[in-house]
């Protein structure tokens, strides 16, 4: 259940192991790819080119593509025990992690989850979002809040030749934004971003990233990580070198501001500001408050701080954090006992963490056990390729297919092509599962 990255990445593997197997793929959307379609920034192309080898796994036989099909409301867990030997839940994590600070939920006060599913053209959004703030802060030092953040501070035209919508492309032209503070707790050698994405907050010509030579600050903890990674060693280089040059004098500014943790969101009826507690490094990489305030000047507050997995229906769940109870990808009920036949991977399983690319490591894992436990999986009493498709059918689920993702493709580019796009996405579900069943 989920043809994203998890779920493809776990059925090319299953379909290239000896045992003899039919693979199929649900998805919740009509389309498939998952957070590489409604989770990443249009302006990352590269990422997006994941795509061209998760279509080659969905083209092989053995692999089918079910779309448009809510699991717990078009299809249970009991119902799909009929039609197969295993299940693999594969759903991944859409909602924001709370932030428990007071006026956090002020209207101005948005969850980052929300606002790329807004600029990623996700059918279940609404079309407009408020962009009225002229100074945003967002919360996390995070590959989503520099997405989040980068998408602010860009000019709507920067992004017009990407894959965004029309509603997308309107809303950001008439965004009034001229500043973005991207606020961390702790300092720059703790920061989860990746220097790729770092680096690319530097390459608008429209925009000027200021990171004030104060935060610039390593204790033990911190060289210690810097030493031990490469990756953090980048990241902070060239914080380091944007922290001593001179200024360009662009027309908007993002600010990475570190050692200031989030204490209250100010406002009435509205956020009107972000007070934050200035904090220091305690010798092994972590800080604690000092006790000295800052109250910034924002209109809009954007929480990147985490996703969470949401609770599927009929299978154990742990709230706090945000996954199903597993061993080995293997689900575990209540009293920690197996739950025979099914299973899950990628962000279920362990918690949103990690690039695309770490959950192959999940789906090996995974399949592995699910293969150990072969012999002993209670076999589908309705195991004809074609009784999952008339049982959906009778009960008048409009799925989508793999061919159709070819056709929803197809009219997505044609509708690119006259202004030289790769693609315009279409947004409406509607629209997408006409495309698509022709």
């Amino acid at each position: 259940m989920g043809a994203g990255p998890a779920g493809i990445y776990a059925a090319d593997i299953l379909d290239k192991s000896d045992t003899p197997t039919h693979i199929d793929l649900f998805e919740r959307m009509p389309a498939p790819f998952g957070l590489i379609r409604y989770g990443v920034a249009p302006d990352h192309p590269r990422i997006k080119g994941i795509v061209t080898a998760l279509h080659k796994v969905l083209d092989r036989p053995g692999i089918r593509l079910i779309g448009n099909v809510d699991y717990g409301t078009d299809l249970k867990l009991d119902e799909l025990r009929e039609f197969y030997d295993a299940v693999i839940f594969s759903t991944g994590a859409s909602a924001d992690r709370p932030l428990e600070i007071p006026g956090i939920d002020l209207p101005g006060s948005y969850g980052a989850a929300d606002f790329v599913s807004w600029y990623d053209g996700h059918p279940d959004v609404p079309r407009t979002w408020p962009l009225e703030a002229t100074s945003v802060a967002v919360l996390g030092v995070g590959n989503v809040a520099l997405d989040v953040a980068r998408v602010l501070a860009k000019t709507a035209d920067e992004l017009l030749s990407t894959e965004i919508p029309p509603n997308v492309y309107e809303g950001l032209k008439s965004s009034p934004v001229t500043d973005v503070h991207v606020f961390g707790r702790r300092g720059p050698a703790q920061a989860k971003f990746t220097p790729m994405e770092l680096r690319e907050l530097d390459h608008s010509p429209n925009v000027e990233v200021i990171v004030d030579p104060e935060d610039i600050e390593f204790d033990e903890g911190s060289m210690a990580a810097i030493r031990s990674s490469k990756q953090i060693d980048m990241v902070v280089k060239t914080l380091q070198e944007w922290a001593i040059r001179d200024s360009r004098n662009r027309p908007k500014r993002l600010h990475l501001h570190f050692f200031h943790s989030p204490a209250e969101v100010l406002g009435d009826g509205h956020v009107t500001g972000l007070r934050t507690e200035r904090t220091e490094l305690t010798g092994d990489g972590n800080v604690r408050g000092t006790g000295v305030f800052h109250d910034w000047d924002v209109q809009a507050v954007y929480r990147a701080v985490g996703y969470l997995s949401s609770h599927l229906a009929e299978i154990p769940f742990d709230h706090l954090t945000g996954t199903v109870p597993n061993q080995a990808g293997r689900v575990l009920d209540i009293d920690e006992n197996q739950v025979p036949g099914v299973y899950v991977t990628g962000w279920i399983k362990r918690g949103p963490v990690g690039l695309i690319g770490h959950t192959k490591g999940d789906a090996a894992e995974t399949i592995a056990s699910l293969l150990a436990d072969a012999d002993t999986l209670t076999g589908a009493t309705r195991n004809e390729p074609d009784a999952i498709m008339d049982f959906l059918v009778d009960r008048g689920v409009p799925f989508t297919t793999w061919d159709g993702w070819g056709r929803l493709d197809a009219h997505e580019r044609s509708l690119g092509e006259p202004q030289g796009r790769d693609r315009v996405k279409v947004v409406e579900r509607e629209e997408m599962l006409r495309v698509s069943r022709g």
